[in-house]
């Protein structure tokens, strides 16, 4: 049966009559479950709420048994009223008893009802509780009565957080929020160490007015808001304030298109059609859509949501009045859930020394920003905005991922110093990036960086490395929103080239799939995505793919020499398939008199274990072979290295990893192939002097790290290293990493 004559508006405005009464929380709460139902028809109506332990607590109820109220406790998961908390979305069934995760609670009296639903009452991605009704005859609700439920318990919601009924505090027990010092591990996107105080990023304004008077007022509020709200992104694009160029302005472009999103827009006005003001149908909408992003689980959606939450509490300033801004200590720390490019950008014009936040990744928007502005930024970093407080001390360290929350003195003494070592590093690296890397016994050693956007070249310089030994191709099609055209790749490349100032640079081919998807691609999901199609895979399967890349490539390369990186090869026909692509291009460009690179050199990247017992027959296909450590420890550990749980399980410095290597570089040499590696290995001193030990002598790495590894390879003598690992190589520890250490410190080799 359908909610009562008048529809949501009438309810809504009841529930504000009610809400502004002078009495008790547990009146008010009472006269609010009596009017919910009796609106929806319902002969139960009930409310639950968050308590410490996750426990959620029958708080009012009308039709079930009074006594239950505040008895009555469904334990994390427990119930239906516990699966909605936990998938925080409706459920909605015309039998309840029978569904398995029914939970008989006797005191409750609910023996007689069969029908349920049940909304999560949530704001800002959080579960505050759960609203319920139910009925006795056996029907499931329609459309129109579960939006209205949806509609009630987003104003619930707003009501508990702003503590309108009773102090959000009472919610929780006091132990669940000590004030007490709290240390956390995330991951570091941006890098550098701060120590300052935290700024919680809360630019959302406070609704304090719910429900509309006037439908079509606010609808005219809304579009004047949305109206202004172009125009600021505009105006950020057009300023000269912030140096955005390359992929920190194509992020910002894309941002423009989010807040010309017609669906979005659309979904903002139906809310307000609902009875709800444009602050609440705004409130409404992204709670919507941070619930079906969790649900949905895909990566760019997530990003986007992430832009979307920029964009919604932007407008909510502008429909409070103005952008807002506040004043910044000088030492902040922001802190938040996410946060869209457009916003740092904000923050950066007050001088913010670090930034943290529960959800990011390295190849996220904010990230791509962060680095772009020199800030550091640790994500990953789970229930911090939870328990970090405005003004609290923060110490942060964007390398490691370490933070700390309310540090002790200690703590804060040991963090300054390292920030003062930091400098006093940056000044020691800084006098020999201009050294060439020369071992004490005279063997040089090619000290390579890691690149994937424009952003990235100007680390060529700064960094005195030798050049680029891994390009990745594959970012440029994942921050835009459609493919990139031809001409736009070509030019892309040759602005890399340019930067490069005759350095070498290699060029791997796209290595998509896995956890790299594309926005506009269709994809299908996969049990085990790294062992998947990506990579090759894709290249081979989808042709065109890699020749419109390759010819974008000849195009930029012209009179050079272009090196192009094949990622993932597994066998040896494989990779003469892929350069039969790359020759059928350099063909078509002789054909059609197009300029042409000086030489094109094309290579194997080795991650998939097979590969290394081929190289003998890849080398005389192949003109060089690049080492991924990642993937390839990855796999011959069989360790997914994405998850917590086993990722650190196993070390680089294992005995296995050092003879598999040595077998490698041993395999090549005999072969007389050039050989490099790339990955997080060769970036660390203490694995970079293993590596070269084992007779490595090209490395490339993140562009930060080839400071710190020039030390150590001008501070070695290979002689001494190599005899050292070869004895090593035959030992059982699960580590060799102590070993290496002591060894290092012996020689007085530089490691830190």
């Amino acid at each position: 049966m359908p909610p009562a004559a008048g529809g949501p508006r009438i309810l809504l405005r009841r529930l504000r009559e009610i809400m502004a009464e002078q009495a008790s929380a547990q009146t008010r709460l009472d006269k609010l479950v009596m009017l919910i139902a009796a609106n929806m028809v319902a002969e139960v109506c009930s409310i639950y709420l968050r308590r410490a332990g996750n426990a959620l607590e029958l708080f009012a109820t009308e039709g079930l048994n009074p006594s239950a109220v505040h008895n009555t406790r469904m334990r994390a998961g427990e119930g239906l009223v516990g699966l909605v908390a936990d998938t925080a979305g409706p459920i909605n069934l015309s039998n309840a008893p029978e569904h398995p995760r029914f939970a008989y609670r006797p005191e409750t009296g609910e023996d007689p009802y069969r029908s349920f639903l049940g909304v999560p009452i949530v704001r800002g991605g959080q579960v505050y509780g759960v609203l319920t009704v139910q009925n006795r005859a056996a029907r499931q609700y329609d459309e129109e009565e579960v939006e209205a439920l949806q509609t009630v318990a987003m104003v619930l919601a707003e009501v508990v957080a702003h503590g309108a009924l009773f102090d959000i505090a009472e919610l929780d027990e006091p132990e669940l929020r000590p004030d007490r010092p709290r240390a956390f591990r995330g991951e570091g996107f941006s890098e550098g160490v701060a120590v300052g105080q935290v700024v919680l990023h809360e630019p959302r304004v406070r609704v304090d007015r719910l429900i509309a008077d006037d439908p079509q007022t606010e609808l005219k509020r809304l579009d004047e808001a949305l109206s202004s709200l172009r125009a600021s992104v505009d105006e950020m694009l057009e300023s000269s304030e912030l140096d955005l160029t390359g992929e920190s302005r194509e992020v910002i472009e894309a941002y423009r298109l989010f807040a010309q999103d017609q669906g979005w827009q659309q979904r903002l006005r139906d809310a307000i059609h609902t009875g709800l003001t444009a602050e609440a149908a705004v409130e409404r909408v992204q709670d919507e859509l941070r619930l079906r992003v969790a649900r949905a689980g895909d990566l760019y959606l997530r990003e986007r949501l992430h832009d979307l939450e920029d964009l919604a509490r932007r407008l909510q300033r502008h429909l409070d009045g103005g952008e807002g801004g506040g004043a910044f200590p000088r030492d902040a720390v922001v802190i938040a859930r996410a946060l869209g490019p457009a916003e740092l950008l904000d923050y950066g014009r007050n001088g913010v020394v670090a930034l943290v936040l529960e959800d990011a990744a390295t190849t996220s928007h904010v990230s791509i920003v962060a680095r772009a502005m020199r800030i550091p930024l640790v994500g990953n970093i789970e229930g911090i905005t939870d328990t970090a407080r405005a003004g609290d001390a923060i110490a942060v360290d964007g390398e490691t991922g370490e933070i700390h929350l309310r540090p002790p003195p200690e703590i804060l003494d040991a963090f300054e110093m390292r920030r003062t070592l930091v400098a006093q590093r940056v000044a020691q690296i800084a006098k020999v990036r201009d050294l060439p890397a020369v071992t004490r016994d005279g063997v040089h050693i090619r000290l390579m960086m890691n690149a994937g956007l424009m952003i990235d070249m100007p680390h060529l310089v700064e960094s005195g490395a030798d050049g680029v030994g891994l390009f990745r191709t594959e970012l440029q099609f994942m921050i835009g929103q459609t493919m990139p055209r031809l001409a736009d790749q070509t030019a892309f490349y040759r602005r890399v080239i340019d930067a490069a100032d005759n350095k070498p640079i290699v060029f791997r081919t796209l290595d998509l799939g896995g956890d790299k998807i594309l926005p506009y691609g269709r994809w299908e999901r996969e049990e085990n995505p790294a062992l998947g199609w990506r990579a090759i895979r894709i290249a081979l399967d989808r042709p065109a793919l890699l020749r419109y890349q390759v010819r974008a490539l000849l195009a930029a390369s012209a009179g050079r020499t272009l090196r192009i990186l094949l990622p993932m090869v597994s066998d040896v026909a494989e990779f003469n398939a892929a350069r039969a692509l790359v020759d059928r291009e350099l063909e078509r460009a002789r054909l059609m008199a197009q300029p042409q690179p000086r030489q094109t050199l094309v290579g194997a990247m080795l991650e998939v274990p097979a590969l290394m017992f081929m190289l003998p027959q890849i080398l005389r296909s192949a003109d060089f072979v690049s080492i991924g450590s990642n993937d390839l420890l990855q796999f011959v550990f069989a360790v997914d290295r994405t998850n917590p749980r086993v990722a650190k399980r196993y070390d680089a410095l294992n005995p296995a990893s050092l003879t598999l290597i040595r077998q490698i570089v041993q395999s090549a040499a005999e072969a007389g192939g050039e050989l490099s590696l790339c990955g997080e290995m060769a970036g660390r001193p203490l694995e970079a002097m293993a590596l070269i030990g084992l007779g490595l002598r090209t490395l490339s790495m993140q562009p930060a790290n080839i400071g710190p590894v020039k030390m150590m390879v001008r501070s070695l003598d290979t002689r001494e290293v190599s005899q050292f690992v070869e004895k090593l190589s035959g030992r059982t520890d699960h580590s060799l990493r102590t070993r290496l250490a002591a060894f290092a410190a012996e020689r007085g080799i530089v490691i830190r």
